[in-house]
Parts: C-alpha cells; structure tokens; sequence
C-alpha cells in the first residue's frame, strides 16, 4: 500500500503567503511621487489589513510633484517641477501595477496640477510661478505630446480638472483669488472663456483645489492661505456657480499661519476629508445628500505636512503623505460614520507629495 502525496505543512505557508502577496498585489496599487528623491513609490495595498508593501521604485530624473491618471486608469501621468519641464508618460501593467515608461513630452512650465479630460485625449495642466493652464495632446498610445494651447491666467494658477461632461474646465488662481471657467471643445482641445468667465473669492482666501460630487451639483473648494472650504451650487448647462456655505478645516484651537492642501470626497459621497499642513491634520465633514452642505465632525492628526493624500475605491482607507516625515499613513475609515481611525505607516522617499490609487482589473 502506498502512501499518498504529502506536502509539508511549511511548504504550504509559504505558498500561502505568496499567493496572498499576490493577490493583494494584483488587486490595488498605490502611485505616490517623492519630490526631493526623484522617484515614484509603487506600493502594492492590502486591504484586509491596511497594509502597503513596495512593488518597485521608479527614478524619474527630476523634481517630481503632481500626477494624474487616464480615465480607464491604465496610464499614469508624473509632471516634473525642475528643469526641464515635462510629463512623463506610464502604461501600468494590469497583473501587477508596475509602470512601463512610454514617454516625455515638454510642458510649458512648473506644473502645480495636472489633468486628463473625459476622453483620454487631452492633458491639462496649471501653473503656480508661471500663470498659466495649458492643454496638451495626447497619443493614441496613451503618451503625452506637444502642447496645443496655452492661456495666461491670474497670478499662480493652482488645480484645474474639467466636469464630469468635458464641457467645462475649471481651474484655480490661488494669487487671484478666483475660479476661472473655460468651455472646452475636445475634438479640438480648445478653451475658451465662459460667460461669466470668473467666480471671484475672498481677498487673500487663496483658491486652491476642488472636486465635484459624483451628481455634479455640488462642488467643494479648498482655499489655501484662510484654510476655508466652500460649498457651491453648481449649473451644469451654464458652467456656473452659487456659493451655498463658507466653513472652516482649521482644527480646535489652531493657532499658526493656516496652509490647507487637500480635499477629496468619499466614493459614496456621505463624507469629505482636507488636509491642514501646518498642524498636520485632516478635517472630516459629513455631506448633507440633499443640500450637498457640510456639517464639521473633527479633525485627526496625520502624517506631518499632509500635502496629498487619497481614499481607496471601497472608501474603507484613507492615505496621506507626509512632506516631512517622508511616509504614509493609512487610516482606517469608520463605515458608518466616516471618523478616522486605526493608523499603518510606511516610510517612501524623501518628500512625497501625491498619491494616486488603481484596482488592477
């Protein structure tokens, strides 16, 4: 009589663990760029414990900042603030997340923010010292090419993305004070002012970044030097916007000069979240579904200098990048009341600054 088969148990551990390394590998992948090492962190996301682990790290060769990713997520876009300015251009890999790079193409500055429209076609991009947004072409193949417009703005231009329609661009002056709305033709890619073409703020509130809800009747602005947060109607036939609340995302007792960063909405839309670099905190509001208005429900301490951060697809983790502290922290987000919790860390390079999230197909 003989014998069946047996695998050691310690043979089955260890392709246990491999399995799930992959797994978790395959399923979310986290882009974040570190300004003063030159590179991109490729992390692979567990989300049964929270845990990032490194897939690989990309050298760029320059001072890279903003990122942007393809509406289908199959391309990521890195913008480099040293000389010379450009865009870098990755296909990432759909079975493990790593970037392939397909390209440069020249940008017409440093770059604070960049975007890519509706279409995949079309990159546009702001800048803070030079005073302008752009929009550049983009190939077939998913890489970035020449410019093919370029609009002087107000004094540091700041975000720009375009709605949920492509039809209108928005995009921030920070030294302006003012959001700018564009119409824009994609078959073109051609802006053109709105009427009216400008929703002037606050003196010295400094517009910053935005995002709309999913509906596109709401959207949220960031300013950066008050640190307020405004809540406005949004036309979308009309391109145009009324201001509904004015609030605050300094945290209790903050004393300081305010330096808010970020702003992003859960994917269900129920919370917001922004981040204050001066305490580095992170202020949580809960979104009236109806009024689309925010109710204040606390601020947590974070990474320090929170400059970007993200929220994973099942809105369960929240992901922050310390500009100081050269890591992340993973926050644990409560499923019904959105409050911040449990924390995991991992050091990245030196100034990480943006972060973006994939779920491999």
């Amino acid at each position: 009589m003989t014998r069946p088969f047996a695998i050691p148990l310690r043979a089955v551990l260890v392709a246990g663990s491999l399995l799930a390394a992959a797994t978790a590998m395959a399923g979310t992948v986290v882009y974040v760029s570190n300004a003063d090492s030159q590179e991109l962190s490729v992390l692979a996301f567990d989300r049964a414990s929270g845990r990032l682990s490194p897939v690989e790290t990309v050298a760029v060769g320059g001072t890279v900042m903003p990122l942007a990713l393809s509406p289908d997520k199959r391309f990521l876009y890195a913008a480099l603030r040293s000389q010379p300015f450009r865009v870098l251009s990755f296909a990432v890999d759909p079975a493990s997340g790593r970037l392939k790079k397909l390209g440069e193409a020249p940008l017409a500055d440093s770059m604070a923010n960049i975007d890519v429209d509706a279409s995949g076609k079309w990159l546009f991009a702001a800048s803070y010292p030079g005073h302008k947004i752009t929009v550049n072409s983009i190939d077939g193949n998913g890489a970035v090419t020449a410019i093919q417009q370029l609009v002087p703005t107000a004094p540091n231009a700041h975000a720009i993305h375009a709605d949920a329609t492509n039809r209108f661009v928005l995009a921030t002056s920070l030294g302006g004070d003012h959001l700018s709305v564009w119409r824009f033709d994609a078959a073109k890619g051609q802006l053109t002012p709105n009427d009216p073409p400008i929703v002037q703020l606050d003196a010295k509130s400094g517009a910053r970044h935005f995002v709309w809800d999913k509906a596109q009747k709401h959207l949220y602005l960031l300013n950066e030097v008050d640190a307020s947060l405004v809540v406005f109607a949004w036309d979308g036939v009309h391109g145009t916007l009324r201001e509904l609340q004015r609030t605050s995302t300094l945290p209790p007792g903050f004393t300081g000069k305010p330096w808010a960063a970020d702003l992003h909405l859960s994917p269900d839309g129920r919370q917001l979240y922004a981040s204050e670099r001066t305490s580095s905190t992170i202020a949580h509001f809960r979104v009236d579904a109806g009024t689309g208005t925010l109710e204040a429900a606390g601020s947590t301490p974070t990474e320090k200098t929170p400059r970007g951060f993200t929220i994973d697809s099942s809105g369960r983790y929240l992901i922050a990048a310390g500009q100081e502290s050269h890591a992340l922290s993973v926050h644990a987000i409560d499923a019904r009341s959105g409050a911040l919790g449990e924390v995991t860390r991992l050091p990245v390079g030196k100034n990480p600054n943006w972060v973006e999230i994939v779920d491999l197909p």
